[in-house]
């Protein structure tokens, strides 16, 4: 995950099964966000839902370089805003699109495992 550290956790996974991941993860919550657009009009509090994904979109698309640049305590909270902000749109359009929201629960187990790998560098730092 970072490249100029000595130290890596036992549990982070190998740099070659991260791209490959997050490329199935990307597709997902692409798909996910097409499907909510389509039926934007059926959902309640769409728009919220809406703000909220690319919020938490614009903050997962700046993570890597706050990470690397060795500001783990940001790291994390950015990783926290992606976790509370995905989670509250999967909820927000369940109702009406179960689908979609299924499609972003893989995405948010993958980003709060990073938190908990972004969490030992941290506390290694400290």
């Amino acid at each position: 995950m970072t490249f100029d550290s000595e130290y890596e956790p036992f549990f982070q996974p190998p740099g070659w099964i991260v791209g490959p991941v997050w490329a199935v993860l990307y597709t997902c919550i692409a798909i996910s966000f097409f499907m909510v657009l389509s039926r934007r009009t059926e959902i309640n509090y769409s728009n919220i839902a809406i703000a909220l994904f690319l919020t938490q979109l614009a903050v997962n698309l700046a993570w890597p370089s706050v990470f690397n640049d060795s500001k783990y305590f940001q790291s994390l909270l950015m990783i926290g805003v992606m976790i509370v902000f995905s989670t509250i749109y999967a909820y927000l359009i369940y109702e009406t699109e179960p689908n979609a929201s299924y499609l972003i629960w893989p995405y948010i187990a993958w980003v709060t495992f990073a938190g908990i790998i972004n969490a030992a560098y941290y506390l290694e730092a400290s």
